[in-house]
């Protein structure tokens, strides 16, 4: 069994060798690997047989290698015995082809140098074809280029870019394979940027140069609309008159076309810059950075110098700047389309127009001189009238004009304030003489003064009022005059300007006017009889006013009688002037009144009178009757007042001076002393120094003294304490204070008084009388206190 299963793998084996000797034959060499490794995977030994096998099989292959190649052994002796036979035939036809190509090739040469010479020239001609054609395609190109080199060179940028884009777009892409093309294209874009550099630095220089330019443009405008029509208001024979003076035939419109700002600048760098970023796409750029600088000029046109407001020629340069500037934006705006708007320019001159109202608000304000302020009017009102002339409003200018106005006005006063002031210095407060006829008409032809008794009068003779009436109502219509020619050129009717006449006189009456009156009557050089005369002057000017109506009215011819005509305020003016006056000349009484009183030299303590009034006191009354004597010329109430006033205040003098607290002592002899005095002054009272009063009103200023003196000249005690508080009282005026108070100094000289001595000795009762008199005239006091 053994034996049969080895003879049942060696058959296996066998087969197995045979089918891999079969892939060895027919596998390509380089897969035999995997084939030969089998042979070692198999049983032991199996490589052995398998070698065995293979020498078989290489021993079978020889055998047939061999029985073929004996097969074919004689064909192929054959065969190269043939080819032996051929080689000497083909050695000559090798030898006759050589000779052959060496006749050819040196026939073939000469040819073929001809045929390359042709070859060569057909080349050079068709380049040279395709040359021309290529030139003829570059040549425009060439020539656009360096059209656009003189077009930059002649700074004809405008021009330049639209070669610029006829290169691009037309020529350039015709050739655009070439080298020298795309340096052109690459170039271009350098070349624009390099002319709106050109273009913006032209830009800059204009804007540079309007700035300089702005002024002579703004100056020859202001120049042409002054010369148009001129009113002239002036005086003639103490009239008014108004004249208009047309310089120009011309009309305004013709005006403005004259008004061009081209005719002094130059404005093709704006026109050229603008076009060429408009070509770039670049526009919104260029008109942003132009509108930009402008206002940043404009803010720099519209700062004022620090010292505009000293001169006129500040005020002149400024205004000019301005002018010269919006001219300039108002060609801009019409000679291009869009680079401007009438919003933008709407917006700048707004912003101007505040800034303009500032600086003029403020420099006007320290501006102390008429004149100069009349002259910045009349600028203000050219310069108004140019920039309307090109359609800018300039209504708040016209209202500025109003608060200049009231600034005028306000220097006005101011100065004349001075006059006025230097004609009350100068005056010699007395009426004015006249010698001759001709004098009295040369004084009333400057103030309407008529009385029928003055010019009855034979020469020569004085007019109440003194040399400051006339001058005072002569500056009055300078003052007018003045107030007048602000209102010209304000395109205002004659009833406004009626109305600021009006209002100005008023100011300069009852300010001006009436605080020089204050201040003149408080000087401490003016004395009575200047007083005086003030009055009567402020009398007569108070009457002057009716005719300083009529004469404003002739100059603007409105009615008085208009419902909105302003009244003249001269009237209150001058009477409280002279109230001021009248209170001055109480107040100078009073103080002379005081003088004289300091001069009193009482001995209190005399034993009796020395029979005759004190030489003070009749100084005093004199005084006062030839200070009365002077007040013939004012009316009756103000004398009378200031009769009044003096006797009063003498009286109360009187009753201080008695009464006076650093008094302790008086003797009877002081009080008959002191009545004899009062006596005087009675006297003085019942002489009706001023005429008009009524019976003893005069008198009665001292009425509380005689009453007092009365009481304890006869010693009336009984009678005073009965009747107190009747109505009919005897010593009704007798205050018990008053009467306690020189009481009580009289007691206390009881034992120096010879009177009171004979009183003590002879009769002690008298004395407990006064006590008791005390004691009740303390209660009566007592008893008032307790009342109020």
């Amino acid at each position: 069994m053994k034996d049969n299963m080895a003879d049942n793998e060696s058959v296996e084996c066998i087969t197995e060798h045979e089918r891999i000797l079969q892939e060895i034959e027919s596998t390509d060499t380089a897969c035999v690997g995997p084939t030969l490794r089998s042979v070692y995977d198999d049983q032991p030994n199996a490589h052995k047989r398998f070698m065995e096998k293979l020498e078989v099989r290489i021993r079978n292959h020889d055998r047939e290698i061999e029985k073929m190649c004996n097969f074919h052994h004689q064909g192929f002796v054959d065969a190269i015995t043939e080819l032996l036979k051929v080689r000497a035939d083909a050695e000559k036809l090798m030898g006759q082809v050589t000779d052959t190509n060496r006749r050819l090739q040196d026939a073939g040469r000469e040819v073929t140098a001809q045929t390359e010479e042709v070859i060569r020239c057909r080349i050079q001609q068709r380049n040279m074809t395709t040359t021309v054609e290529r030139l003829q395609l570059c040549i425009p190109v060439l020539e656009m280029y360096s059209k656009l080199k003189e077009q930059l060179e002649s700074k004809r940028y405008y021009a330049a870019l639209k070669t610029m884009e006829q290169l691009e777009k037309v020529y350039i892409p015709r050739v655009s394979r070439y080298r020298f093309c795309q340096i052109m294209a690459e170039n271009l874009p350098k070349l624009r940027e390099d002319i709106k550099d050109i273009s913006m630095s032209d830009l800059k220089d204009f804007l540079e140069s309007i700035r300089k330019h702005s002024d002579k443009i703004g100056e020859t405008a202001m120049k042409q609309v002054r010369d148009v029509v001129v009113v002239i208001i002036y005086k003639q024979n103490g009239v008014v008159c108004v004249e208009v003076d047309q310089r120009l035939t011309s009309s305004k419109s013709d005006l403005i076309d004259v008004l061009t700002a081209q005719d002094l600048v130059d404005f093709s760098p704006v026109y050229r810059c603008l076009h060429i970023y408009t070509v770039l796409g670049d526009r919104e750029t260029f008109e942003n950075y132009y509108r930009k600088q402008r206002k940043k000029q404009a803010r720099l046109v519209l700062q004022p110098q620090s010292n505009m407001q000293e001169t006129v020629e500040g005020y002149r340069r400024y205004f000019n700047q301005i002018v010269g500037f919006f001219l300039v934006e108002d060609h801009v705006l019409h000679s291009t389309q869009g680079l401007l708007t009438r919003a933008f320019t709407d917006e700048l001159w707004n912003m101007a127009l505040s800034k303009i109202t500032a600086v003029l608000r403020t420099h006007s304000s320290y501006c102390s001189d008429p004149d100069l302020v009349l002259q910045l009017k009349n600028l203000i009102v050219i310069f108004a009238d140019t920039l309307q002339g090109y359609g800018y409003p300039v209504n708040r200018l016209f209202d500025l004009l109003f608060e200049i106005r009231d600034q005028y006005n306000e220097t006005l006063l101011k100065k004349w304030a001075l006059v006025f002031r230097e004609i009350f210095e100068l005056d010699n407060y007395s009426p004015i003489p006249v010698e001759t006829e001709e004098e009295y008409k040369s004084v009333v032809s400057r103030f309407p003064f008529h009385d029928a008794e003055i010019e009855k009068q034979d020469f020569p003779k004085k007019l109440p009022m003194s040399q400051s009436v006339p001058q005072i109502y002569v500056q009055v219509k300078e003052f007018i005059y003045a107030s007048l020619k602000f209102s010209e050129s304000l395109h205002r009717s004659w009833t406004e300007i009626d109305d600021m006449l009006r209002k100005s006189t008023n100011l300069l009456l009852t300010r001006t006017l009436s605080g020089c009156l204050q201040h003149l009557t408080k000087k401490p050089h003016i004395g009575l009889t200047e007083l005086v005369q003030i009055i009567i002057n402020t009398t007569h000017l108070e009457q002057a006013c009716k005719y300083l109506e009529d004469f404003i009215t002739n100059i603007t011819n409105v009615s008085p009688e208009t419902v909105h005509t302003t009244r003249l305020y001269g009237l209150s003016t001058f009477k409280d002037a002279r109230h001021a006056a009248e209170g001055e000349i109480y107040t100078k009484l009073n103080q002379k009144i005081d003088e004289f009183i300091q001069l009193a030299d009482y001995d209190w303590g005399m034993p009796e009178s020395d029979g005759q009034a004190s030489g003070y006191l009749m100084d005093l009354i004199n005084f006062l009757r030839s200070t009365f004597q002077v007040f013939t010329h004012l009316p009756g109430k103000v004398a009378q007042t200031a009769c009044m006033s003096a006797c009063k205040h003498l009286s109360t003098s009187l009753m201080q001076m008695v009464l006076d607290s650093e008094l302790k002592q008086i003797s009877m002899g002081a009080v008959q002393q002191f009545n004899l005095d009062v006596i005087q002054c009675e006297l003085f009272a019942s002489s009706e120094p001023v005429p008009g009063f009524q019976g003893d009103t005069l008198q009665l200023a001292f009425i509380d003294l005689r009453q007092l003196l009365d009481l304890f000249m006869v010693w009336d005690w009984s009678t005073y304490l009965a009747d107190y508080g009747q109505p009919t009282s005897k010593y009704l005026r007798v205050n018990p204070s008053t009467a306690l108070a020189l009481l009580e100094k009289m007691k206390d000289t009881s034992k120096k008084n010879t009177i009171f001595s004979q009183f003590r000795k002879n009769d002690r009762d008298k004395q407990k009388l006064i006590e008791t008199v005390v004691k009740q005239l303390r209660s009566l006091v007592n008893g008032m206190s307790q009342h109020s």
